[in-house]
């Protein structure tokens, strides 16, 4: 399994919890290279194998390399999560400049598709593969819109919705499964990139279930979707928001 963001949040729980179910982890990252280290660390001394991968994956020839860096570290591809995101600080809409929706699109759909697009021509049966699972991370974001805080961002997971249905759909007879998740509100480090960082903890409280998402819950979805317990789904997009 790939994990692109895999050095914290969601893509760490994800990559150690595929590490304690039988899968070898790529753990991909672009900064905070001690993050990433400590994933693999913790799955090593449990017994499996990872390895840390750096690489920015809104650019074509870094996602190359960090293709092949699995390829010839951990053998065959089955699954790839594109948990990689970014979020910036909150802003209306009118102050946003092109610098921060370049960044916000490159990384969080370029990023996905380049990755996808890397899967696959190795999971493709029509390739030669043996099939697999892409499995998407997309926001709940995408269903409301994020006024005044950061549209951008809410765009680019609506963006990821769309893709999802249509890859699934393109490559449904290629052996290749493609879902997303949908997180809520998640108590992970992401929320002070907004410059919020009690932002979890302040909106918890205001959903149906009245806390805030763990990203273990989150991994625990994507693992299922990846998992052949969800053989016959496909473009599914399931939401793990606490009711919102």
């Amino acid at each position: 399994m790939l994990v692109t963001g895999g050095g914290r949040g969601i893509g760490a729980a994800t990559a150690l919890l595929a590490a304690a179910r039988g899968y070898a982890v790529a753990v991909n990252f672009i900064r905070h290279p001690g993050a990433a280290e400590a994933v693999v660390r913790q799955i090593k001394d449990r017994g499996g194998q990872a390895v840390a991968v750096q690489a920015d994956v809104s650019d074509e020839e870094e996602v190359e390399r960090l293709f092949h860096t699995v390829d010839t570290t951990l053998g065959n591809l089955a699954v790839l999560v594109n948990s990689a995101g970014i979020v910036d600080v909150k802003a209306r809409v009118q102050d946003m400049r092109e610098p921060r929706l370049r960044r916000m699109l490159g990384v969080n759909v370029i990023g996905s598709m380049l990755c996808a697009a890397h899967a696959i021509r190795r999971l493709s049966t029509a390739n030669g593969g043996k099939g697999g699972s892409i499995v998407n991370v997309s926001s709940a974001a995408s269903r409301h819109g994020s006024p005044h805080e950061y549209v951008d961002y809410a765009a680019s997971k609506a963006a990821i919705d769309t893709f999802t249905l249509g890859l699934a759909k393109e490559v449904a007879a290629e052996g290749i499964r493609v879902n997303a998740v949908r997180p809520g509100i998640i108590a992970t480090e992401i929320h002070a990139s907004s410059g919020d960082a009690e932002r979890a903890q302040k909106l918890g409280s205001t959903l149906p279930l009245g806390r805030p998402g763990t990203a273990d819950e989150v991994a625990r979805a994507i693992l299922w979707l990846a998992s052949s317990e969800a053989s016959y789904c496909t473009g599914t997009i399931l939401d793990v928001a606490g009711g919102r």
